[in-house]
């Protein structure tokens, strides 16, 4: 199992890096809409859809982003601030934010087919419109944001198995601890910090502390987005939410903690472009 799972980390980040850097724009945003289709079809499959509606779900969401995508400009090259992306990003964060939480405490399972098909949309559309507004700006900017997630999983893996001692949501993922939560955030400061130091020559004392509790908060909503789809998982009776990546289960299971925090940083972008 440790053996797939390292070689098929090794192919997807090979992958990953040959088509963040040398696909054009168009053909970027049609790799995102691909990852939100196949995610899309691992969502339905939870949720219980069968074969023909399944698939139509998820072509009927891929068709979304690349159509969302097409009209915002993230197809072509010289679009830096596609505005029209800021409701979408809004929306999703006001989930995140607002709603998820009081889902987790109260355990709410979902809703019927439709209603849960709708919020498959506000949990997979954002983030996927999300990895192409960013890497527009600069691939090295969606892939810091990728790396800040995959350092907060890292160093709360890490500081959990050395110091967890309390359980942080022990009916829904018992191996996560508070301990490794603040392992994460800790994590996550130091890289954010480190990356701010690297790019912005400007920045005042100020704009370091502000970049603190920015930080963490980043974090926080990592953790909801990777709780969240471990509370699906368990309320639809499954492990993995697929089986197409060997040793890792599904694409939803590699960018839980994204569909959490890419819209937000797709926010912020916006809102710093103002």
């Amino acid at each position: 199992m440790l053996k797939a799972r390292v070689i098929t980390a090794l192919v997807l980040l090979a992958g990953l890096l040959a088509a963040l850097f040398l696909l054009p724009a168009s053909g970027w945003l049609l790799f995102a809409s691909l990852i939100c289709a196949v995610a899309a079809s691992e969502w339905a499959t939870m949720l219980g859809f069968g074969g023909v509606a399944r698939n139509l779900y998820a072509v009927i969401l891929g068709s979304l982003c690349l159509a969302a995508g097409a009209v915002a400009g993230l197809h072509q090259e010289a679009t830096v601030a596609p505005f029209g992306l800021a409701p979408v990003y809004a929306v999703s964060a006001l989930f995140w934010v607002l709603c998820v939480p009081f889902w987790l405490r109260s355990w709410w399972q979902l809703p019927g087919q439709g209603a849960a098909a709708l919020i498959g949309l506000v949990l997979l559309l954002p983030p996927s419109l999300a990895i192409a507004h960013l890497r527009l700006l600069s691939p090295w900017l969606l892939l810091g944001v990728m790396a800040a997630v995959w350092v907060a999983d890292i160093a709360a893996y890490f500081t959990g198995r050395a110091f967890g001692r309390r359980k942080l949501a022990p009916s829904i993922s018992p191996g996560k601890s508070w301990e490794g939560a603040y392992g994460a955030m800790a994590g996550v400061v130091i890289y954010g910090l480190i990356c701010l130091n690297h790019v912005g020559h400007d920045v005042t004392a100020s704009g370091y502390l502000l970049a603190v509790p920015v930080l963490v908060a980043f974090t926080a909503v990592s953790i909801i987005g990777d709780l969240f789809e471990s509370l699906i998982k368990r309320q639809a009776g499954v492990k993995d939410s697929g089986s197409l990546l060997p040793g890792h289960g599904g694409v939803l299971d590699r960018i839980d903690s994204l569909t959490s925090t890419l819209p937000i940083a797709g926010l912020l972008t916006l809102w710093m472009a103002r």
